[in-house]
């Protein structure tokens, strides 16, 4: 009677990690939605996946807790951050659909998710509250009792689950992959081609500035101190993402010239002295 009692009755310090972390998810996943960059937004949704990590661990399931981390949190997002970042999406980049429909969809499937949340949350409400130690010691543990519930209960779901994330995996490699209608230049031929245009002999210039950037959204120099156009990308250079660091570099070798005669004259200087 006292175990069920306990696990009926939220404390004190269970309702203030609740109201706490609730907060952060619920801003975080705000936060997805609304964040005008990519690169923004699934930092915020990688927050919210740690928060829930978070509440699975307080809660004793322990094996979805670790998993959200790893999988969740440390490989898919993660990986979705690098990806983006390489890529470099933009807001003006979600306003052409590719798909034609898709925000017709992505509605109706929010709408949906929505309703299947509402219920489920109704559901639980309606039913008392057994806690997850009972569930956990029926099963002799988190992991025992999540394998057991996988692999006899929910096992055709499971590998239904299964069987979808994998022919997704293969739809995008499919709808990613482009036959290729020609034969691929060698080196050699690009070589020949730019010789014969004579536009561009001598490979590209490299981006950055030495000793100072290393980024591809900074322009290398010429010798003269202005930037060198080819070195950076023409997609970088179309999205306004190019960082232009010339006139601090000409100041910075301006000023550099301006120690080296006044180097100079107190040598000269010096030299008149000793004779």
């Amino acid at each position: 009677m006292s175990a069920a009692l306990a696990a009926a009755v939220t404390s004190d310090g269970e309702a203030f990690q609740f109201w706490v972390l609730g907060t952060v998810a619920v801003v975080g996943a705000l936060c997805t939605v609304l964040m005008r960059k990519s690169v923004h937004s699934a930092l915020c949704l990688a927050g919210t996946m740690i928060v829930l990590a978070v509440f699975y661990l307080a809660n004793g399931a322990y094996f979805l807790g670790v998993v959200q981390v790893i999988v969740y949190t440390g490989a898919i997002m993660m990986l979705f951050l690098f990806v983006v970042m390489l890529v470099g999406v933009t807001a003006a980049d979600s306003l052409k659909e590719t798909l034609k429909g898709q925000r017709w969809w992505a509605a109706a499937c929010g709408l949906g998710f929505g309703i299947l949340l509402a219920a489920g949350i109704g559901n639980a409400s309606l039913k008392e509250f057994a806690g997850l130690g009972a569930a956990n010691s029926a099963q002799g543990g988190n992991v025992e009792g999540i394998a057991a519930l996988i692999f006899t209960k929910y096992v055709f779901a499971f590998e239904i689950t299964g069987a979808l994330l994998i022919t997704a995996a293969v739809g995008a490699m499919v709808l990613t992959h482009r036959e290729r209608t020609e034969k691929a230049h060698t080196q050699r031929e690009l070589a020949e081609q730019r010789v014969r245009r004579g536009t561009q002999v001598p490979p590209l210039p490299a981006p950055g500035v030495y000793a100072r950037h290393n980024a591809v959204d900074v322009a290398g120099l010429l010798p003269d101190g202005t930037p060198a156009e080819l070195s950076v990308m023409q997609t970088l250079r179309k999205r306004g993402q190019i960082r232009d660091v010339s006139g601090q570099a000409l100041a910075d070798l301006k000023a550099l010239e301006q120690r080296s005669e006044e180097r100079l004259g107190r040598d000269r200087d010096e030299e008149e002295a000793t004779r």
